[in-house]
């Protein structure tokens, strides 16, 4: 057989010498609808595998109106805490004979609602989505249109689309009682996009733990989770008035700025200034000063969010459709006692 012939199911049932309707029946799972004998199935399945033959999705699912396939969207894949969730989730749904297509907003809604609609029009059968804003209206048309849809770590609080995310709120004020117990007081906290949910509820846990211990002055700057922001706002901190003594980066992309701006400008951490971070990553540490963070079950988020996403699409009702679970805080060694 030429090397460039694409093996279809008329190969396979000459050479295993029985008709073509018998092939598709016995490779569709069909077989014992059919009474087709277990040792004709075998014949079948054993000359398909010896020819390399690869089922035509695209056909099955035109026949079926099934394509076993769902979508992820995520703000950025450079971002080494998404990078890990579309890791994690392709796992989980390659477990459960799925294919996953994966998309980057780039945190732009205009790109969202282009990859939504992209993710449509190839008929996906889910969808799993760390949206990029609180403009919900594309997402939650899918949603009423009765399409399976779970939101991961960034969700609406007002709507009612399933979401499983952190407490974000018990992680800030963690994070930030950890330095306070050090005898830090001029904590500063650099934040990454304002109307995200995650942000908004670490903002309130970094407020609410410094004015718990008296410190009414808190300092609070950045707009976006990435690395330039943090290499910015951690230049310009160094040049204020009044330096803080400790830094709260609110995702470990920022961490990386931070980290960056600090080298350069000789201040060590923890000697000179502490740092805590949101969200952990394997490389924390092996920093030449492992950083303290706030740690997210990413894994377990995955599993539930895709555990929540069959459930949908085999007509399950979810017990809990808004689930946030426990973070911990990993001490290392980026925080110096006072």
């Amino acid at each position: 057989m030429a090397t460039n012939h694409k093996v279809s199911i008329v190969d396979i049932a000459e050479k295993a010498g029985v008709s073509i309707t018998t092939v598709s029946r016995v490779l569709n799972g069909k077989g014992e609808e059919y009474r087709i004998s277990e040792k004709a199935q075998q014949k079948i399945r054993e000359t398909a595998r010896k020819l390399n033959y690869v089922p035509n999705q695209f056909a099955a699912s035109l026949k079926s109106g099934k394509t076993n396939t769902i979508a992820l969207i995520i703000p950025s894949l450079s971002n080494p805490f998404f990078a890990d969730i579309a890791s994690e989730i392709n796992v989980e749904v390659r477990n459960r004979g799925y294919a996953t297509i994966i998309g980057d907003s780039d945190e732009k809604i205009d790109i969202e609602n282009e990859e939504l609609r992209q993710m449509v029009s190839r008929n996906i059968e889910g969808l799993i989505i760390v949206p990029c804003t609180q403009d919900w209206a594309s997402i939650k048309k899918m949603y009423d249109q009765g399409r399976p849809i779970v939101c991961i770590d960034r969700y609406f609080e007002d709507a009612d689309i399933p979401y499983v995310s952190t407490d974000n709120y018990e992680g800030a004020v963690m994070a930030t009682r950890h330095l306070i117990d050090n005898g830090h007081k001029h904590i500063a906290c650099i934040q990454g996009v304002h109307e995200s949910v995650p942000n908004k509820l670490r903002i309130q846990g970094y407020k609410d733990a410094m004015i718990a211990a008296g410190l009414n002055k808190y300092v609070i700057v950045g707009d976006e989770f990435s690395i330039r922001n943090g290499y910015k706002e951690t230049k310009l901190l160094l040049q204020s008035k009044q330096r803080p003594t400790a830094l709260f980066t609110l995702s470990n992309t920022i961490a990386m700025g931070s980290m960056k701006a600090l080298r350069e400008d000789n201040v060590s951490i923890p000697d000179d200034m502490s740092l805590v971070t949101f969200d952990d990553h394997p490389y924390l540490e092996y920093l030449s000063t492992p950083l303290t963070c706030v740690t997210q079950p990413t894994r377990e988020i995955c599993q539930l969010a895709v555990k929540h996403l069959f459930f949908m699409l085999g007509n399950k009702e979810i017990k809990s459709k808004q689930v946030l679970l426990r973070p911990e805080l990993t001490y290392r060694k980026s925080v110096k006692k006072l």
